[in-house]
């Protein structure tokens, strides 16, 4: 079959790919940018990239051709409009849809059984009526909280049972929900599809436990080994809880009110058809939290949730930001001539940042990354999915990937923490009089006077830390401790 595949280079979408085209689909990945989706080589036979921003003009170019569809387009900012941007994205869809020769139309939302709901879950069901008034047959799959590698909810439990030994949560810790392992919801996505029974139906789904986060927290600490000690209190509003998810988490704080608003209603599933109907294995929440660190340490994250947009606080589209300005900027040049080995060099940038950290000056970064916190910015906790492998548009700490390319020898990075300003960090090894150099550049855009003073305020610190990087970075060898 021929599927129209939107939010490809989602969560959802980049672990959805492979299974289709296992099964020998063919598949239209449908991506707001071209430049943050990389496509790799085993599917181009099987796959095409189209470009296209649901929220705007649909091209005519389009592709018609299509047999079932994938919705995947999901928000979780906490912008006021966000519920009316969800439903002009889901109408512009339909409307193409409706253009189409697609027989089947798939939708993933959210979970929720009771009529109070969240405006996450509101905006989830009210897209679900939008979809459900297209020409083709509607399946809709309704899922709580996706447990897997590099998903929000698990990233999120995991910050906290590393981090707090003892933890003083909200009462909202006692609602009930029912987790499910991601590659169940792969699985039921896939079988779905042209499934006769499943046509213009609605479903729930849901792992085969019914646990309070309090015990979800507690049964994460018992699979990693960890004794954990846990007191709710009354008296945390939905905006303190916000708060305290934010800074201890890696979440940002747009994503924690609407996670605090979600978990005050219980999501557990009451209609079991699908059980039935295209039965599996079902994972415990306890093996789905293995299964995910299994990834991890295999280095195997297919997606992560970090990587979306939506945890910065920026979201135009990337390629808005690749050409660094030239003009009315403030830039800070550091040489190296490589005297060991330029492999090793390349192989250091591709892996800045994470667990590797910045080469030199740690807890400055740190700091820098708690500072940014404290004012509301996105801060260190991101991390980076991959230990080596990074591409365009993956978030790095408080950075976000512009260009990774191996063969050109270069990584530029676009800074997302709160800066009176725009930043930019690049790293590319040239050849400068016929000996391999590493270059690497800071590019800073000020605004206004204010701007302008936070660049000399930094500047003594940029004079130890960049050269320090640099230094570092041609020199540094697996196995070496960087302070």
């Amino acid at each position: 079959m021929r599927v129209l595949l939107t939010g490809a280079n989602g969560y959802i979408g980049l672990r959805l790919l492979p299974v289709l085209i296992d099964q020998g689909h063919e598949v239209v990945c449908c991506v707001r940018d071209k430049k943050r989706f990389d496509l790799k080589k085993d599917y181009d036979p099987h796959t095409e990239v189209f470009e296209v921003d649901f929220l705007q003009d649909i091209p005519s170019n389009a592709p018609k051709d299509i047999d079932v569809a994938f919705y995947l387009i999901h928000s979780m900012t906490a912008d006021s409009d966000f519920e009316q941007l969800e439903q002009k994205a889901a109408q512009n869809f339909v409307n193409y849809l409706n253009s189409t020769t697609a027989k089947q139309l798939i939708y993933l939302s959210g979970l929720a059984n009771q009529q109070d709901l969240s405006k996450h879950l509101r905006s989830r069901h009210q897209v679900e009526e939008i979809l459900k008034a297209a020409r083709a047959h509607h399946t809709v799959l309704r899922a709580g909280i996706i447990v897997g590698s590099g998903s929000a909810s698990f990233e999120i439990i995991r910050d906290l049972v590393e981090k707090l030994p003892v933890m003083i949560a909200p009462k909202w810790l006692k609602t009930k929900c029912q987790p499910i392992a991601v590659r169940n919801v792969i699985y039921y996505l896939r079988d779905v599809m042209a499934r006769p029974e499943c046509l213009d139906e609605t479903f729930d789904i849901g792992g085969p436990e019914v646990l309070t986060y309090k015990q979800m927290l507690l049964q994460f600490a018992r699979v990693r080994g960890l004794k954990r000690y846990i007191f709710t209190v009354p008296v945390m509003t939905p905006r303190l809880s916000s708060y305290w998810l934010f800074f201890v988490t890696s979440t940002s704080y747009r994503l924690a009110v609407n996670l605090v608003n979600s978990m005050k209603i219980d999501v557990v599933v009451q209609d079991k058809r699908l059980q039935n109907i295209t039965p599996q294995e079902l994972f415990t929440y306890p093996q789905a939290v293995e299964l995910a660190f299994n990834k991890i340490e295999q280095n195997l994250v297919a997606s992560s949730w970090k990587d979306a947009l939506v945890s910065s606080n920026r979201f135009r589209k990337l390629s808005s930001f690749i050409e660094v300005p030239k003009n009315g900027v403030f830039k800070d040049i550091k040489r190296k001539t490589i005297r060991h080995n330029e492999g090793q060099v390349l192989e250091n940038i591709f892996s800045i940042g994470g667990n590797r950290g910045w080469y030199y000056g740690t807890f400055l970064w740190n700091i820098r990354g708690l500072l940014d916190k404290a004012v509301g910015g996105v801060g260190l906790r991101r991390g980076r999915t991959h230990v080596s492998n990074i591409n365009a548009g993956d978030a790095l700490d408080f950075w976000r990937v512009l260009v990774a390319d191996r063969e050109e020898k270069r990584l530029l990075l676009y800074a997302e923490m709160k800066l009176p300003g725009e930043a930019w960090l690049e790293f590319q090894i040239e050849d400068h009089k016929g000996k391999p150099c590493l270059q690497q550049t800071a590019t800073f855009r000020p605004n206004g006077l204010w701007g302008r003073l936070y660049w000399y305020m930094v500047l003594p610190f940029h004079f130890f830390i960049f050269n320090g990087m640099i230094r570092n970075i041609e020199r540094y060898r697996p196995q070496q401790v960087l302070l």
